[in-house]
C-alpha cells in the first residue's frame, strides 16, 4: 500500500547480507504490500465493510509485529522519544489506509498505485517549509513533472472513476503526512515506529467496533473460507511488508534503494492483472513512466549532491 518511506526511521546497526541483500528484501516488501492491496480489493468485493476490513488489517499487523519483535526487544520497544510526532504518523497512515482501500473500489490497483508515488514529490516540495530543509528548483520541477504524470492517469476519458481519482489524490496527501513525521521521528527504533503505526489504528478502530461490528456481523458470518483467509492475511501481509522494508533499509543505504521503490507499481500491476484481469492501456503507462521517470531522477539529483557535500568532509578527516 505505501511507497516505501523516504523518510525513514533510524536503523539499528547494520546488519548482514549486504546491498544485494538489501534490494531483494525491498521488492519483497513491495510485493508483499500489492498482495495486501489487492487483499483488501478483495474482501471489499465480497460485502466486507471498509471499517472492519482496516481493523483486521491494523489489529492483526499489531499482533504480529509484537509477537516477533517484543522476544528480542522487550517493552523498551514501546518507548518513544517523539509520542505526538508517532501519533501523527500513525494517524496519517490510518487514514491512508481508510482513503486507499476507498480508492481501490473505484480504479484499478495498477492506477491508484501510481497516484500514490506522487507522495514523496509532494514531501520535497513542502521540504522547505515543514522541514525546514533549502528550497531547491529541482524538487519543484520533478514535481511538477510528476504532476503531469497524474494527470495522464487520471485523464478524463481514461476510464477512471472521478470519485476513485479524488480518493487517490487524498490518500497521496495523507501518505505525504506520513512521510513528514517519520522524518521528525527519525531518532526513534524503526520497530517503535512500526508498533505506534499498527497501534494507532488498532485502538480508533477497536474503540468504533461496537458501532461498526453489529451491522457487518451478518456478512462475516455468510464469508466464504477463502475470503476470511484473504481478510485476515491483509494484517500479515501489511506487517511483513513493513518489516521486510526496515530490513531492507538495513543492509543497503536509501540511496541505493530508491530506484527500486518504484517496482511497487509492476507488483501492483502484475496483482491486478492476475486477479482481475486488468492491464493498463499504453497511455496510462506513458503517465506511469513519467511519474517513475520524475521521482528516479530527483533521488540520482539528491544522491550526487549529497556527494558533493559529503566530499570536502572526507577530504578534511570528518568523521
Amino acid at each position: 500500500m505505501t511507497p516505501a518511506d523516504h523518510g525513514r526511521t533510524r536503523s539499528t546497526a547494520p546488519a548482514s547480507g549486504g546491498p544485494m541483500m538489501g534490494v531483494l528484501l525491498l521488492v519483497l516488501s513491495m510485493w508483499t504490500l500489492s498482495c495486501l492491496d489487492a487483499s483488501g480489493k478483495w474482501v471489499m468485493n465480497a460485502g466486507v465493510p471498509l471499517l472492519v476490513l482496516s481493523w483486521f488489517r491494523y489489529a492483526v499487523h499489531l499482533a504480529l509485529v509484537l509477537a516477533l519483535v517484543l522476544p528480542a526487544r522487550g517493552l523498551g520497544v514501546f518507548r518513544s522519544k517523539k509520542p505526538r510526532e508517532q501519533i501523527l504518523r500513525g494517524g496519517s497512515m490510518f487514514l491512508a489506509t481508510l482513503m486507499f482501500f476507498t480508492t481501490l473500489s473505484y480504479i484499478p490497483q495498477a492506477e491508484a498505485t501510481a497516484i500514490n508515488f506522487l507522495a514523496p514529490l509532494l514531501v520535497l516540495s513542502a521540504a522547505p517549509w515543514v522541514l525546514k530543509e533549502p528550497a531547491r528548483l529541482s524538487r519543484f520541477v520533478a514535481a511538477g513533472i510528476a504532476f503531469i504524470g497524474v494527470i495522464i492517469v487520471i485523464r478524463p476519458g481514461g476510464g477512471l472513476d472521478p470519485v476513485g481519482t479524488v480518493f487517490g489524490l487524498l490518500t497521496a496527501c495523507c501518505f505525504a503526512v506520513q512521510f513528514i513525521a517519520t522524518r521528525r521521528v527519525a531518532g526513534d527504533d524503526p520497530f517503535t515506529s512500526l508498533i505506534w503505526s499498527g497501534a494507532v489504528g488498532t485502538i480508533c478502530l477497536t474503540l468504533a467496533l461496537p458501532f461498526i461490528l453489529p451491522p457487518a456481523l451478518p456478512i462475516l458470518k455468510a464469508l466464504a473460507p477463502l475470503d476470511w483467509v484473504v481478510l485476515i492475511s491483509t494484517g500479515i501481509t501489511g506487517g511483513l511488508g513493513h518489516l521486510f522494508q526496515i530490513a531492507a533499509y538495513r543492509r543497503a543505504p536509501a540511496s541505493t534503494l530508491a530506484p527500486f521503490v518504484y517496482l511497487q507499481i509492476i507488483s501492483a500491476t502484475s496483482v491486478g492483472w492476475l486477479v482481475w484481469g486488468h492491464f493498463p492501456d499504453p497511455l496510462t503507462w506513458l503517465g506511469i513512466a513519467i511519474i517513475c521517470a520524475s521521482g528516479i531522477g530527483i533521488g540520482l539529483i539528491e544522491w550526487r549532491r549529497s556527494r558533493a557535500q559529503a566530499a570536502p568532509l572526507a577530504r578534511a578527516g570528518v568523521r
